[in-house]
């Protein structure tokens, strides 16, 4: 198996991506091939090992940053570190891509370069959230498509039912459809008809309603499907507010002697609230609907977290999604 890894792309590139491609080719058994500026990516490479056994450069002098328009980057940088890793994938020379750069620019590196699948319109994130009861749920889509139909969020539904159970190893995940109430007839038109398409599946998914945004982190869904404006909100709503929490008990904990003597006391149950929490541990959201396995990992990616977003690559290849999405799509 081999993985084509943005080298470039992200807040900690190139050096965070090049220790964690290494850390996955060691742990993982894989190949990668870094994609980015050769001279730099083979400095980090002779610091970080001894042995460039099943990794490879292929020169990139181009990048491609968050101030670029994804289209139009992706149309006239032929040359940046990410349309040369999509393009690794698309010609066979790799069988997944990663990256953490511009999530607007790998959007449109998967379904221009590496292409959709046939039948899915519009393809999505899938970003695993962890909850209060130490598992997590997936939650889709999560900022690819602004604008959405019932029946794009239909497929956003079938496509996460397979990546939880084929990948992650849930059995009969529970999906639920983000609205403001419980009730059926609660929102707006595009959740009223998404609920319809649902309710009347014909696919065995295992649809139980709405979820309202206060039951996202008490575990009731395996799966929350909405479309990309919803989605992207609840994650960077969840990220605030997880990240200000613990800003704001570390400044009260810190505040007296009596509050930092009690803070010592609770700081293993507080380590272990945060890991909860903690990105890096699933390491990239895919990209799913797309002919490979395409994963996003978050823009400020250690390398621990980019070992995880190649091992979710992997995974994705081992279980065959993309197969399984276009099986799906035929009996639908």
């Amino acid at each position: 198996m081999k993985v084509a890894v943005d080298a470039m792309g992200g807040d900690n590139a190139p050096e965070a991506i090049v220790k964690g491609s290494i850390l996955a080719r060691d742990e993982y058994n894989l190949s990668v091939i870094l994609s980015g500026k050769e001279k730099e990516v083979k400095q980090l490479l002779e610091k970080y090992t001894s042995s460039f056994n099943k990794i490879e450069i292929i020169n990139a002098e181009e990048v491609i940053t968050n101030d670029d328009k994804p289209v139009m980057a992706i149309r006239r940088k032929k040359d940046s570190s990410l349309v040369v890793a999509c393009n690794a994938v698309k010609n066979k020379e790799a069988d997944a891509v990663v990256s953490a750069g511009s999530t607007g620019a790998l959007l449109s590196g998967g379904t221009l370069i590496v292409g959709r699948i046939e039948g899915i319109q519009r393809p999505a994130i899938g970003s695993l959230i962890p909850n209060m009861s130490g598992g997590f749920a997936l939650l889709i889509d999560s900022g690819a498509n602004v604008d959405s139909k019932p029946e794009f969020l239909y497929d956003f539904a079938m496509m996460g039912d397979i990546y939880l159970k084929k990948v992650m190893n849930v059995e009969n995940p529970r999906i639920a459809l983000a609205n403001i109430g419980a009730e059926k007839s609660k929102g707006d038109k595009l959740t009223v008809e998404t609920y319809e398409l649902l309710e009347n599946t014909k696919l065995p998914m295992n649809f139980i309603g709405n979820i309202e945004a206060r039951e996202i982190l008490q575990g009731k869904a395996d799966i929350i499907v909405c479309d990309g404006f919803v989605g992207n909100m609840i994650l960077k709503t969840l990220e605030g507010t997880v990240l200000e929490l613990m800003k704001g008990l570390k400044n009260e904990l810190m505040s007296s002697t009596r509050t930092k003597i009690g803070a010592a006391l609770i700081k293993p149950a507080l380590m272990n609230f945060k890991n909860k929490f903690d990105y890096s541990e699933h390491g990239g959201a895919p990209l799913l609907g797309v002919k490979a396995p395409v994963i996003k990992a978050h823009g400020s990616s250690d390398e621990k977290a980019i070992k995880n977003a190649i091992r979710q690559a992997k995974m994705c290849c081992e279980s065959n999604v993309n197969e399984l999405i276009e099986e799906s799509i035929t009996r639908r």
